[in-house]
């Protein structure tokens, strides 16, 4: 049963009161709970004059630190266009909480893996696996590359967050959400918050910083997630028995082939420079690995297919125009 954490509902006295059928705003009324998190609660709800439903993600205002980072994010992303991350149409607040109107998705990919484990009784697919994280392996590309404006300086963003319930479906697109943890980045290294999900955080982020390679190191881990229905370490310890010294063990990579392996362990390479140039370089390792190649159709969309040429090409619908190691 899907239950809200404590501090998702404001705490405020008076605050909205999230049911179906409330109107956080003229024209807006709410249907259903979509998803729930540590800091928000994310809404189905109808728009004004017609238009198609959107999501409704409702930030209590109670936790004031977590807000002020949201609505930064926010304001920093609102002006990002690409074709592989969540649009937001915008903001306001109602007592209580800060409301961020986005893009409906039908689904994140965690659940089409429960719906490939549960229901057909498979895992995912390599060639949609793929399909999915090579379009997030570009969206990662272009915000960490050093290539946004922020306070007049030219800055990259990690995303700090990358997991498969932070990836939505739209049909055969992925679109990559929740910005609430970027991070701007100045130059290779930036200190950090030891934050984002343990399961899927770099190990420098234990050590408090972030580099330009630690949103591959999370892409990494939830590849090998959503292929295996597992993690490939054991759970890192809580937080507060973690120490600044904690190292994580060698990777367990046997759920897949060994083919897969390499382009995986370089990826979770505890150095983080010692990882691959950029997301999609990573991406396009794993599936010459598995005998895949890029494509794109009549809309310009990227999509994965089977090699059956015998040759195997990585070719990229967009590629990134630089890497990590080579950002100005």
């Amino acid at each position: 049963m899907l239950s809200a954490p404590p501090n998702v509902r404001s705490t405020t006295p008076g605050a909205f009161a999230l049911n179906a059928g409330a109107e956080p705003s003229p024209g807006y009324r709410l249907r259903c709970v979509r998803g729930r998190g540590g800091f928000a609660e994310v809404w189905e709800a109808e728009a004004p004059n017609g238009a198609p439903p959107v999501a409704l993600k409702f930030m209590p205002t109670s936790n004031t630190s977590s807000t002020a980072r949201e609505l930064r994010s926010v304001q920093s992303f609102q002006a990002l266009e690409h074709p592989y991350i969540v649009k937001t149409y915008g903001l306001w607040s109602v007592p209580g909480y800060i409301v961020i109107n986005m893009e409906l998705a039908e689904a994140t990919l965690l659940d089409l893996m429960q719906l490939y484990h549960n229901d057909l009784g498979q895992p995912l697919e390599p060639a949609v696996l793929c399909t999915y994280l090579a379009q997030v392996a570009e969206a990662l590309d272009f915000l960490n590359g050093r290539r946004h404006v922020r306070d007049g300086r030219r800055v990259g963003f990690q995303h700090g967050d990358v997991k498969p319930n932070n990836i939505l479906l739209f049909g055969d697109v992925a679109k990559l959400t929740d910005h609430g943890l970027a991070t701007p980045t100045y130059g290779p290294t930036t200190p950090c918050p030891r934050q984002g999900t343990r399961e899927y955080s770099a190990p420098e982020v234990f050590l408090g910083t972030l580099t330009d390679w630690s949103d591959q190191y999370s892409l990494a881990v939830t590849y090998y997630a959503l292929r295996t229905s597992r993690f490939p370490f054991p759970p890192p310890p809580p937080p507060k028995e973690t120490s600044r010294s904690y190292l994580r063990p060698a990777a367990d990579l046997s759920g897949v082939t060994e083919a897969e392996r390499p382009a995986l362990l370089r990826a979770l390479a505890p150095v983080p420079q010692n990882r691959f140039s950029s997301c999609y370089e990573f991406m396009a390792a794993l599936m010459k690995a598995l005998g895949l190649r890029t494509d794109s159709d009549s809309d310009g969309r990227l999509r994965v297919v089977k090699d059956k040429s015998g040759v195997i090409s990585t070719r990229s619908v967009a590629p990134p125009p630089s890497s990590p190691g080579s950002r100005s």
